[in-house]
Formats: C-alpha cells, sequence, structure tokens
C-alpha cells in the first residue's frame, strides 16, 4: 500500500526541517511527501526546497486557510492512504508509518488512529501530556472528544466518497472531518496503540481562552450539522479526560 503525507506549513522555519526529517527518515518504501505552504514570508520555503529531491511535490502560494491548504494536499495525493502532518509536528520514530500500514494489513479497516504526545517546543524528548486513541467510540463525538487528528489515517478513497475538510471551520474541522467519516458514515477503524506523532503545545486550537471558545463553539456546530445531538456542558466535560492525560507520558507497550 501507498501512504501519501500531506504537510501544511506557514511562517514554519523553527520546526519545518523537524517535520520534513521524521518523513524522510521513514523506514516504510512505498511512502510520497506532499508539502503545501501558503506563500511563507520566513525562511520556510528555503528550508523546504533543500528537500525538493525526495519530495512528491511542493506548493508555495497564497491559500485561505490551514483546511484549505489540507484539501489541495488530498487533490494531490496518489497514495492507498493519507496523513496528515503539520509543519510544526513530527513522527515519534522511523517505524511509524510501517505500524500504521502493518494495522491497515492486519484489520482490513478503513482508517487508523494512533496515539499522541505533546511536547515544549524546546524540549521535544519530554511529553508534557499524552493523548491516546485508545478506548475512542463514536458516540464520544457529543462530548467534543476525537482520536488525535495527526495520527488519524484514512485510505484515500474515503476523501471521494465521504468529502474533503470543511472550510467553513476556523479551527475544529479536522473534528468535523472525523465525525464525519467514522460516525456518520461509519468507516471501520482500529487504534493502535502506539505513540505515532510529537505536536509541539501551542497549537491555535489551545493557544488562549478566546481559541478554546472558537473551537467548542465550531465542535457545537459540526455536532448539529451532522444530527449529533449535545450541548455546551457535554463539550466542555472533556477537560476533566484532558486532566488525567497529564499523568500519563508514554503509550502503551
Amino acid at each position: 500500500m501507498k501512504v501519501s503525507i500531506i504537510t501544511v506549513s506557514y511562517n514554519c522555519e523553527a520546526t519545518i526541517e523537524d517535520t520534513l526529517l521524521s518523513v524522510v527518515s521513514q523506514d516504510y518504501p512505498h511512502m510520497e511527501h506532499i508539502v503545501v505552504d501558503g506563500a511563507s514570508t520566513d525562511r520556510t520555503v528555503e528550508i523546504i526546497q533543500k528537500y525538493q529531491g525526495v519530495l512528491y511535490r511542493y506548493i508555495s502560494e497564497p491559500d485561505r486557510g490551514i483546511y484549505h491548504a489540507m484539501n489541495k494536499g488530498i487533490r494531490c495525493a496518489t497514495g492507498d492512504i493519507v496523513g496528515i502532518l503539520n509543519g510544526d509536528d513530527m513522527y515519534a520514530d522511523n517505524s511509524c508509518i510501517s505500524a500504521v500500514v502493518k494495522e491497515f494489513e492486519e484489520k482490513k479497516v478503513g482508517a487508523v488512529c494512533g496515539d499522541l504526545v505533546y511536547v515544549r517546543p524546546g524540549s521535544l524528548n519530554r511529553p508534557v501530556r499524552f493523548y491516546s486513541s485508545h478506548g475512542f467510540r463514536p458516540h464520544m463525538f457529543a462530548y467534543g472528544m476525537m482520536p488525535p487528528h495527526p495520527a488519524f489515517f484514512v485510505l484515500s478513497r474515503y476523501y471521494e466518497t465521504c468529502g474533503l475538510y470543511s472550510e467553513e471551520y476556523k479551527i475544529a474541522a479536522d473534528f468535523e472531518l472525523l465525525l464525519r467519516f467514522l460516525k456518520i458514515h461509519g468507516i471501520s477503524y482500529s487504534c493502535l496503540a502506539r505513540t505515532l506523532v510529537k505536536m509541539r503545545t501551542g497549537g491555535v486550537s489551545t493557544r488562549n481562552l478566546k481559541s478554546n471558545w472558537i473551537l467548542n463553539r465550531e465542535i457545537l456546530k459540526a455536532c448539529r450539522q451532522n444530527n449529533v445531538s449535545t450541548n455546551m456542558i457535554a463539550i466542555y466535560s472533556k477537560y476533566a479526560k484532558k486532566i488525567f492525560q497529564l499523568f500519563q507520558r508514554r503509550s502503551r507497550g
């Protein structure tokens, strides 16, 4: 099976090389890496161009936001499996994609969800919070919960049958897409008990109280658009689980 990795970036000069190297170093041979940059004004493009020889495709042009960029990348993809890795994230080790493909082949599923660890920008080997897909069930979308998006891989054909990211969302289009794929369309999935991605803290969805408010309002909107019954009290209850995640430091197994 061929795997397409989509990376979107904008002014990521401090982090993009870690992302690129984490993909290049994967031991799975059948991969393509597509980078969609939003016309960065710092050194991001210069760094990406160093890796042009190993990229399947590289685009740098203005876009309408992160989800528009993701959709552009998906439309370019030729793989059987698609994963999204943003320009400030990285794979946890060089056998992550091999493990994902093995899970697809053994479980015969439409999607695979792995685990993620949050790390501080200046200390990439010291997890500060663990975000697991283990135990996730589709009914949990009503409580604002979802598997970690950067550790989500899906057969590419489902983007054709179930649709791309909705560009009407500023922060929560990833939540809406996973809800639509896993709950509304019922795509079969497997939760891989393995840390696949390291994510730096300080992302747009958790940057401040305003971002959190926008995120949760958009989660409510996504549920209502997909006829999932919920309310803000249920959605905010997810933060109790996040407190528990602070005490977890690494994936099982």
